[in-house]
């Protein structure tokens, strides 16, 4: 994979954990000779980049290694952020549930993960099961990168 995958150590504000984050994501690489690459995981607090986003990184002498620098491209794939409320509540029903309408996720433990909604995906349906789960108070959920395409689609109903 690191042909043609670079691993990019992103650092940004999360509003889910209240302070600065780093992560770092496999990308795949567009240009290394000019920094560009394609985000190729899923991020887990909430970065303004979404999967599939070209973006710049260049190395950094102080982290030792390559850095987010900045969003070039969106392709319009939304990111969200589950948190499970209810002890004991098993993640994967939702998670299932999700993947049936296109949207995959990565769990970063018991209680939360990250769901990716590909832009031909029609947001307001994701957007009806999570509702229902909230008003259970089963998750909160948050929408960290809602791409422009996912505002449009809420409109649309």
């Amino acid at each position: 994979m690191s042909d043609t995958h670079k691993k990019i150590l992103f650092r940004y504000y999360s509003d889910l954990l209240e302070d600065t984050v780093v992560e770092t994501m496999w990308a795949e690489i567009i240009d290394l000779e000019k920094g560009l690459f394609k985000l190729d995981n899923i991020p887990f607090f909430g970065p303004l980049i979404a999967t599939e986003d070209i973006f710049f990184a260049e190395y950094d002498e102080a982290e030792e290694k390559l850095v987010y620098r900045k969003t070039i491209e969106s392709f319009g794939n939304s990111i969200l952020q589950v948190v499970i409320l209810e002890k004991g509540f098993d993640k994967e029903i939702i998670r299932e549930e999700l993947k049936a309408i296109n949207c995959e996720s990565e769990g970063l433990n018991e209680t939360l993960f990250a769901v990716e909604v590909l832009n031909s995906v029609d947001y307001s349906h994701v957007k009806t099961i999570l509702s229902q789960y909230e008003a259970q108070e089963i998750i909160e959920f948050a929408e960290p990168c809602l791409s422009e395409k996912h505002r449009a689609d809420l409109l649309k109903n």
